[in-house]
């Protein structure tokens, strides 16, 4: 059973020293938060001074709350919806034309429970590209999600879905295969 009083944060566990994870905190709750709705570019730049990887046209809404920004990757045109959870104690990478949806929660992070220090551990989220997380999805650590798979409300995933996938339950499973339903033009650009 764990001892709390014994608990600590391994060196180097946050990636950044304490006066830049207490800055972007502050940051993330005043000049992140109180944006308009909009201002999707402000938001990417202030992700990106803080070292997150941003693409181009990403939209992230002013209520998501991201715990350290260094550790965040999201590719080009990724949405990340209101009030969702990037708990980044670990890497999370979001792949470009992906969304996570409304009040989903993505945790990298972790407790052996087994150890009397209760030890914290951190283990990567890797999220597809054309992936859609529906609302309040919440994605375990240590997982990937393949390209391409829908994962259906207020779901919960326990181990990794593979590519092309829609998903839902808790835990979710795979119910049938995603299929690209947009038209293959051959012949377009020929003359």
């Amino acid at each position: 059973m764990q001892d709390l009083k014994n608990f600590t944060v391994p060196a180097g566990f946050r990636g950044a020293g304490g006066i830049k994870v207490q800055l972007w905190w502050a940051v993330q709750a005043t000049l992140f938060a109180w944006s308009p709705q909009i201002m999707y570019r402000w938001r990417a730049f202030l992700l990106r001074l803080f070292g997150a990887r941003i693409g181009k046209g990403v939209v992230i809404r002013p209520s998501v709350k991201i715990t350290y920004p260094w550790k965040l990757t999201l590719g080009d045109y990724a949405w990340v919806g209101d009030d969702a959870v990037l708990y980044t104690l670990g890497d999370i990478t979001i792949g470009a034309n992906a969304v996570v949806s409304q009040k989903c929660y993505l945790c990298t992070g972790s407790h052996d429970y087994m150890s009397d220090y209760f030890d914290i551990s951190a283990h990567p989220i890797v999220i597809g590209e054309k992936c859609w997380l529906a609302t309040d999805v919440f994605v375990a650590p240590g997982l990937t999600i393949g390209d391409g798979t829908v994962v259906g409300a207020r779901s919960s995933v326990f181990a990794s879905l593979p590519g092309n996938a829609i998903c839902r339950g808790n835990p979710a499973v795979v119910i049938r295969k995603r299929v690209d339903t947009q038209p293959v033009s051959s012949m377009e650009g020929a003359a």
